[in-house]
């Protein structure tokens, strides 16, 4: 029998129900993620390696990779089907993945990412310089030990020698995020918000709001929250979610695969993020940016008749 308690709600109620929904999944999961680790790790070491993280020990990096992806599982992937389910019944229809996508669609949208870049690049160059006033400068310091211990816990998660190492990463960094955070913040909560606004508009920049903020890191927060918005219009503008979960997958995989060939010491990759960083630093190159990603945006609409 199909399950009709919570259809027809209002999207503010929606919006109550959902966080909740998350929330018990994220808390469901993780407590089965101990269970499982247990038998194998044994409780004490368990303990120990969460408490006191030693960042050369290769057990404790394991460990923390194995709990990073199932807090992904259960923070992002599984609570967008719940919730799919228990609003419409259909969770395929209610989050988009049974629309089929034209190959056109896809590298005019994958274009868009790509010419994003340098604004995106601009917008996280300004975000850096940004202070808080001298009476929030606790806050500050605060956020920025923070932000520290968060880029040198991605440095230690990258650093793999292997080819299975480095697919693992991907699979952690790209794969669950793109499918899970697209899911829960332009599958379900930008949908609700666009529907609390009447507008698809207001419904994307929330959603990237929330996608950003939820990150915990203030330093990405703009350049977060605009990658966000992008992958909101390509939903919009595409009428299927492969497209936006194709888009965060590359641009993730790309930050992977770069922060890699930085490990290893490749030339290339040096020169590269050379020469991003000068794009990054143009005010005139990021405005272009910005003109050629929303021209981009403008033909994937019009060639898909959505307005």
């Amino acid at each position: 029998m199909a399950f009709t308690a919570f259809r027809g709600m209002k999207p503010a109620s929606q919006f109550v129900m959902a966080a909740f929904i998350v929330l018990v999944s994220f808390v469901a999961v993780f407590i089965l993620s101990i269970l499982v680790a247990i038998p194998v790790v044994g409780a004490s070491d368990m303990m120990n390696g969460l408490s006191g993280f030693d960042p050369s020990d290769p057990s404790a990096i394991a460990l923390l990779k194995y709990f990073q992806v199932v807090q992904s599982i259960g923070l992002f992937v599984v609570p967008p089907f719940l919730i799919a389910y228990f609003f419409e019944g259909q969770p395929a229809n209610y989050l988009l993945l049974n629309r089929k996508l034209d190959g056109g669609v896809v590298i005019v949208g994958l274009l868009a990412v790509l010419v994003a870049g340098p604004l995106v690049g601009f917008t996280g160059a300004l975000n850096e310089q940004m202070h808080l006033p001298e009476a929030l400068s606790g806050i500050e310091s605060w956020m920025r030990t923070m932000e520290d211990q968060a880029a040198n816990l991605i440095e230690r998660f990258i650093q793999v020698e292997t080819v299975w190492g480095l697919l693992f990463n991907l699979f952690m960094i790209a794969v669950i995020p793109a499918i899970g955070e697209e899911l829960l913040f332009r599958g379900v909560v930008q949908k609700i918000f666009t529907q609390m606004t009447r507008n698809y508009h207001w419904g994307i920049w929330i959603s990237a709001f929330l996608f950003s903020a939820l990150h915990m890191q203030f330093y990405g927060f703009i350049p977060r929250m605009v990658l966000g918005a992008l992958f909101g219009y390509l939903l919009v503008y595409s009428g299927s979610m492969w497209l936006p979960i194709l888009a965060h997958f590359v641009n993730n995989a790309v930050g992977v695969l770069i922060l890699h060939g930085e490990h290893g010491g490749s030339e290339t990759v040096e020169s590269l993020n050379q020469y991003s960083e000068s794009f990054s630093s143009s005010f005139a190159i990021a405005l272009m940016s910005l003109v050629l990603c929303v021209g981009l945006l403008y033909v994937m609409r019009r060639k898909t008749s959505i307005s």
